[in-house]
This record gives structure tokens, C-alpha cells and sequence, in this order.
């Protein structure tokens, strides 16, 4: 079965183990299956940014001093969750898609290359004590967990969107909800 030729690969973890709930892998394409796989790094990558991104501000607050100096516009006036999407000035978010325009083309992610398995040079562990890359069980296990936690991040970050497009709110009132 075309399905069994996936089984064994890199990130498929208990419990769930092959899960292909929608039959993308029904084909069974390795080539196709890569990129859906460097794909889900790269997404929980982001999805993992935006979590801390959503729940650092409400946990330690926010940075002190301007946003935009120009506009008169402080960290503290920036609401938190969805709502800050409409105070951030264009020019923040220039800064925003460049930065993620330059680590989308930064590296060479073709086919066959360390950057299509989403090793891009600047995993943000230095090597030391707890992370050497040529140790391959060592790389394995953070890898993996990596793929891990990126899926718990991308279930994550679309509850607190869900959550705040409901509430209106980045965490909600509780009160509603006991």
C-alpha cells in the first residue's frame, strides 16, 4: 500500500503515529510527501513565534518606550491579540514581511538540499552541552520534537485566534465560561 511507504518516516510519532486524516499521501509520492513535511516544519515554526508572540506580552508586559516615535505610538497603547493588527503602522509591518521574505529566500530549500529537510543553519540552540549536531540521536530527538511541538503550536495559535475573534479578548473573560 502506498500509505505503508510513509510509516517509518522521520516524524512520525506515538500516539497518532501516520495520521492522514484528508488521503494527501494516498498516492504515495516521497516527493510530494517531503515538501508536505517541510512545509508542516515551516508552519510550526511560525505557529510556535506566534504563540509566545500572543502570550508574552499578557505574561511579562510589554516593552517600554515608542513603537513609533513618529506616530507617538508606545508599546503599552499596542492591544494585545488581534485587535493589534490595526495599530501596528504599515511601516512595522514592511519590517515584518521583509524579515520573513529574507528567511524564506535565504536559503537554498531545493529538492535534496538540508534546507528542504528544514535545516537552516540557524536552528537558535548553539551547540554545547545540551545540543550537538553531530551526535544524531541527540539531533533525532530535538528534531522530533521540534515536529511535536510545531503541531501542538499550529492547534494552539488557532484556538487563541478562534478565542479572541470570539471574545473579543486574547484570553477571554472567565467569569462567561464558570
Amino acid at each position: 500500500s502506498p500509505l505503508r511507504a510513509f510509516e517509518s518516516e522521520f516524524g512520525i510519532q506515538a500516539p497518532a503515529g501516520f495520521w492522514d486524516p484528508a488521503g494527501f499521501c494516498k498516492d504515495g509520492d516521497a516527493v510530494k510527501f517531503a515538501r508536505r513535511r517541510q512545509t508542516e516544519i515551516k508552519h510550526g515554526r511560525v505557529a510556535m513565534l506566534a504563540a509566545m508572540g500572543y502570550m508574552t506580552p499578557e505574561i511579562t508586559g510589554k516593552w517600554p518606550g515608542y513603537l513609533s516615535p513618529s506616530m507617538g505610538i508606545k508599546f503599552e497603547d499596542v492591544p494585545n491579540g488581534l485587535a493589534a493588527l490595526s495599530k501596528v503602522p504599515a511601516a512595522g509591518w514592511g519590517q515584518i514581511i521583509a524579515w520573513m521574505a529574507y528567511c524564506e529566500i535565504s536559503v537554498n530549500q531545493k529538492p535534496g538540499t538540508p534546507g528542504a529537510k528544514g535545516e537552516l543553519g540557524w536552528q537558535g540552540i548553539p551547540p554545547g552541552p545540551s545540543y550537538n549536531p553531530k551526535d544524531k540521536e541527540s539531533k533525532s530527538k530535538k528534531l522530533k520534537s521540534e515536529i511535536a511541538n510545531g503541531r501542538l503550536a499550529m492547534m494552539a495559535i488557532i484556538g487563541m485566534f478562534f478565542q479572541d475573534g470570539l471574545t473579543g479578548s486574547a484570553w477571554g473573560d472567565w467569569a462567561n465560561y464558570t
